[in-house]
């Protein structure tokens, strides 16, 4: 079970016995070993009192927050690993815990969970558990029975299914590169240019050899990173899918790789599948969920990423019969490599611009822009061949 705290600087001070507010970006450095040695004392989770947990402290961090009624401070965030003795159920146990309250009686912790992968809570609010605070009436603290109604590996499997289509669609730069990479299917390609309209046969070929591809590349590395066999810098995966949009967006403008699409995809696929993978990393799931995560998420993703081709692909191939479709194309790719361009630098430098905020929050309007897209495919379409028969 991994746990996070978030402790209030001035809090922890007057709790802690030590000056934290001086060069608080120092904190950490400076006072790390001993905030860890006192957060050890103060939390213990237990089966009962010969059978405690073993807690690890995995990181910690400085972060600036706000409240309404207090304004802006500072806190440091702190993960935690909880393991239970073997054989223990991580749905029952009791969470004893003190941290600050023993010295601060006005302290309260609100222990949420945010993810639970046997009740297939995998992509949702948090959710309260309790509150652990000093009892004003004793002047004790009292542990926080933890009671989790039993979960199953089923759950779990439809929690991750949900988790990968949910992924797919808000996860519009995944989207946006294998779309990209299609948007020149319906086409031909004679001396490094795009021109006359393929059959509907051999693009339907064109588009099942790239998606496949696509599938196989990122559902490799999904499990080879979900099973932590290989572990990549997750700021430098991202730019990667950023920059293979980049890639796309110039073919589809101009053919640089005609032909080989299916192995561009595939090998892009791989480093899609590491991202995917860092997803599924946070559950610290053991051999046997990880299995049954990796096979749920990925149908998810195959589903959502199906049903997205079957609405766009129609639209591609009668776009591919009218005269706008090269304008399309162009624009199309133009705006991808503009995005691919923003996302490499925001992903660079840590910072939100404002194109990739915009790229961003379209995400929730992907429904709407499908039917749209859509609708003006088949009017274009009706409209070029009234065009041709008057």
């Amino acid at each position: 079970m991994t746990v996070e705290l978030q402790l209030p600087i001035g809090e922890l001070e007057l709790a802690f016995g030590q000056n934290l507010s001086k060069n608080p970006e120092q904190i950490i450095p400076r006072m790390g070993p001993q905030i860890k040695e006192y957060l050890l004392a103060h939390i213990h989770p237990m089966v009962a009192k010969d059978q405690p947990w073993k807690v690890e402290v995995k990181d910690m961090a400085l972060q600036k927050s706000e409240q309404t009624y207090s304004g802006p401070f500072q806190e440091i965030i702190v993960h935690l690993l909880l393991t239970p003795p073997q054989g223990a159920s991580t749905r029952n146990f009791i969470f004893d815990y003190d941290v600050i309250m023993h010295q601060l009686v006005t302290h309260s912790a609100l222990v949420l969970l945010r993810s639970d992968w046997e009740a297939g809570k995998t992509h949702s609010e948090p959710t309260e558990i309790g509150v652990i605070r000093v009892d004003t009436k004793t002047t004790l603290i009292y542990p926080l029975a933890i009671n989790l109604a039993e979960g199953s590996f089923w759950n779990g499997f439809k929690g991750m299914f949900a988790l990968g289509q949910d992924h797919i669609k808000e996860g519009i730069d995944h989207l946006m590169f294998l779309l990209v990479l299609l948007l020149p299917i319906p086409l031909s390609f004679s001396k490094k240019k795009w021109e006359t309209p393929r059959s509907i046969r051999e693009s339907l070929l064109q588009i099942v050899k790239i998606v496949s591809a696509f599938t196989l590349g990122h559902s490799l590395t999904l499990l080879i990173g979900a099973m932590d066999w290989v572990v990549l810098p997750s700021k430098w995966i991202e730019i990667l899918i950023a920059f293979s949009i980049l890639v796309s967006a110039i073919h589809a403008i101009r053919p640089i790789f005609a032909g080989k699409e299916m192995f561009v995809s595939l090998g892009f696929g791989l480093i899609h599948g590491l991202a995917f993978a860092n997803t599924l990393i946070d559950f610290n799931l053991d051999s046997q969920s990880i299995i049954i995560s990796v096979l749920g998420f990925n149908l998810g993703i195959e589903v959502m990423q199906l049903w997205i081709i079957l609405m766009v692909i129609p639209c591609l191939i009668f776009l591919s019969r009218t005269a706008y479709y090269s304008f399309f194309r162009v624009m199309a790719a133009i705006f991808a490599g503009i995005a691919a361009l923003a996302w490499m630098m925001e992903r660079y430098t840590q910072k939100v611009n404002l194109m990739s905020a915009i790229l961003n929050k379209s995400a929730a309007y992907l429904d709407q822009a499908l039917i749209t897209m859509a609708l003006v495919s088949l009017l274009l379409f009706v409209y070029n061949k009234y065009k041709a028969l008057n």
